[in-house]
């Protein structure tokens, strides 16, 4: 039996590119959806690996999502805080519903 070094086994291992697995056609529409409302550019080479075009994602998201209403409250907290509200025979602080912080502790605070 042929012993192999570290160093050799490490060589071996990255020089296969079967770990790389490519983006899913929804991750790059996705991606897609995400530099448009960016206005930024998607690099061709990031779509080829999924991990690499995932960080990307990650990256640019945030951007995309600079919406006037992106920090109201969701509708499913706005739904659940009513029914808090309700059951404890309370008003939801206007607020609230303009900032899903406030709503959250809010939430929290009368759970």
């Amino acid at each position: 039996m042929q012993q192999t070094s570290p160093d050799q086994a490490v060589a071996s291992f990255s020089s296969n590119d079967y770990h790389m697995v490519p983006a899913t056609e929804k991750q790059i529409k996705f991606a897609r959806h995400i530099a448009l409302r960016a206005k930024v550019e998607l690099p061709a080479d990031v779509a080829s690996d999924r991990h690499r075009l995932s960080q990307w994602i990650d990256a640019h998201k945030e951007a995309s999502n600079a919406s006037p209403f992106s920090s109201y409250a969701s509708s499913k907290q706005v739904a659940f805080a009513e029914r808090i509200a309700r059951i404890k025979h309370r008003n939801v602080p206007r607020a609230c519903f303009r900032d899903k912080t406030l709503m959250s502790r809010w939430i929290d605070s009368n759970r």
